[in-house]
């Protein structure tokens, strides 16, 4: 998976004993792997899904990789989802992109985050201890190239983390993408609201990156 993808996987792959990778945003970094056979399946966040048969996205292929699971299962989507999190447990996750920012406010944005990140580990942020915070860089296994400042993470011991990224799919100004991942393991709190339950963790990243004081912005353009 991509770096800002869920890692609900991870936890699968553990549980079954399966290698796991993680990669920065881009399918090229998938390809490695796919050559190499050291993937089988990848997907990024954005709803991009492949295997290991083409060295590229496959939507149909994803469709009849679902309809086959239906057709096994004799099971609706919602009955193997809750059955999935009822076993491996619920990674609350969401996706708040900023649109059309000015570009000089997203590197300065960014740049605020960058400067804060050698201090953060260890520190208590509205009861979430940092574990860790860094600018994400990728070691390729195959090739041995190494891709730098692939997106600011910042992780709690908890297994939630928020990441900062820019991407630059718009058609003005930079976006701002904001990913808000919590673990959630209590049975009798599988099924509540994304947005409820990340609500403080959201509230942290604008505090964290001063969103709203340096964009302006109260809301999010899109929201996933």
């Amino acid at each position: 998976r991509s770096m800002p993808t869920s890692k609900a996987a991870d936890r699968v792959a553990h549980a079954l004993n399966i290698p796991m990778h993680e990669t920065p945003t881009g399918w090229k970094f998938f390809g490695n792997l796919l050559d190499a056979d050291m993937a089988t399946i990848c997907g990024e966040e954005s709803f991009g899904t492949g295997s290991n048969h083409i060295r590229e996205k496959d939507g149909l292929w994803a469709v009849l990789f679902w309809l086959n699971i239906l057709a096994i299962r004799q099971q609706s989507v919602s009955e193997i989802v809750r059955q999935h999190w009822q076993k491996y447990g619920r990674n609350y996750y969401t996706r708040h992109d900023y649109e059309e920012i000015p570009i000089e406010i997203a590197n300065q944005l960014m740049e605020g985050l960058q400067q804060q990140l050698p201090d953060l580990a260890g520190q208590s942020l509205n009861g979430y201890i940092v574990d860790y915070a860094d600018n994400f860089s990728y070691h390729d296994p195959v090739d041995k190239s190494i891709a730098e400042n692939q997106g600011i993470r910042i992780g709690f011991t908890d297994g939630c983390r928020i990441i900062f990224r820019l991407s630059g799919t718009g058609t003005q100004g930079a976006t701002l993408r904001v990913y808000i991942e919590a673990i959630e393991d209590n049975p009798d709190k599988l099924f509540e609201d994304t947005q409820t339950r990340l609500k403080d963790l959201i509230e942290l990243a604008d505090s964290l990156a001063k969103i709203k004081s340096l964009t302006g912005r109260n809301v999010p353009t899109v929201i996933t």
